[in-house]
């Protein structure tokens, strides 16, 4: 069921047709532009996640109907939490393979975030929120960084965000953004990419501590960098009053 509320209000029912929705046997390839977004959202996640309760996904099935364990969908990017368990697999180890809602612990994610394919990006824009309102799924990120969506509806956009509330799945974002996410308690962004040379890709999306974009939420290797820079600074601080100290003894012993 599908209802226009405005040119950015949309609202989807939970569907009970998932006739069509079966996961596919293999991962489909990413073109490099939507490669290099996933894994940055990604790597952004799972530095804030550290420490915390929190799983971040990367393609990682989320399941939700036990009659038909086909019917899935796989998002781009996704967090857990609580953090799902893993089962015992051949071999005596324990892995993750999908996420089941009808098991226990197992949850829809917090937020799954899905980067627009300039292949088929009618999928993210059509058939995505109706599969995310049926999975359970609390808030849904799409990233249109080449903007490659259907000018049908008033598109293609940059970001849309769709939230769950009580009167279903509803789209509360659809442009440039930012956006504030309650899933995250931070601010979902839009910038020109510094890499653009590399990536292809004019623009990327982050996430910020504040809605003008500053306070960025660090990646991984972002977040090792500060710390080395903030262990030199605080070394080089220390070894500057050594030397000051020193050169206070010397001129005491001098006089």
């Amino acid at each position: 069921m599908l209802a226009f509320e405005s040119m950015v209000h949309v609202t989807y029912g939970v569907p009970a047709n998932a006739k069509g929705w079966e996961l596919p046997e293999e991962t489909m390839p990413e073109s490099t532009v939507h490669g290099a977004q996933a894994r940055l959202l990604e790597s952004v996640l799972v530095q804030w996640a550290k420490g915390q309760d929190v799983l971040v996904g990367r393609n990682l099935a989320v399941r939700w109907s036990e009659p038909m364990p086909k019917v899935g969908v796989d998002p781009d990017v996704s967090m857990f939490s609580p953090r799902p368990p893993p089962e015992e697999v051949a071999g005596g180890g324990r892995d993750l393979r999908s996420v089941r809602t009808w098991l226990p612990g197992h949850s829809p994610p917090r937020v799954a975030i899905e980067v627009v394919s300039t292949t088929k990006p009618r999928k993210d824009y059509r058939l995505a929120p109706e599969k995310y309102a049926a999975s359970g799924t609390g808030e849904l990120w799409i990233f249109d960084p080449l903007l490659a969506g259907p000018v049908i509806g008033g598109g293609p956009y940059l970001l849309q965000v769709w939230r769950r509330r009580p009167d279903g799945f509803v789209r509360e974002h659809a442009g440039d953004g930012p956006f504030f996410s309650e899933a995250l308690g931070a601010w979902a962004v839009v910038l020109a990419d510094p890499a653009c040379a590399e990536t292809g890709a004019p623009r990327i999306l982050r996430v910020a501590t504040r809605e003008d974009g500053t306070e960025l939420w660090p990646t991984e290797a972002e977040a090792e960098r500060a710390a080395k820079e903030a262990e030199r600074a605080a070394r080089a601080a220390a070894e500057a009053r050594v030397r000051e100290l020193e050169a206070l003894l010397a001129a005491k012993g001098g006089g």
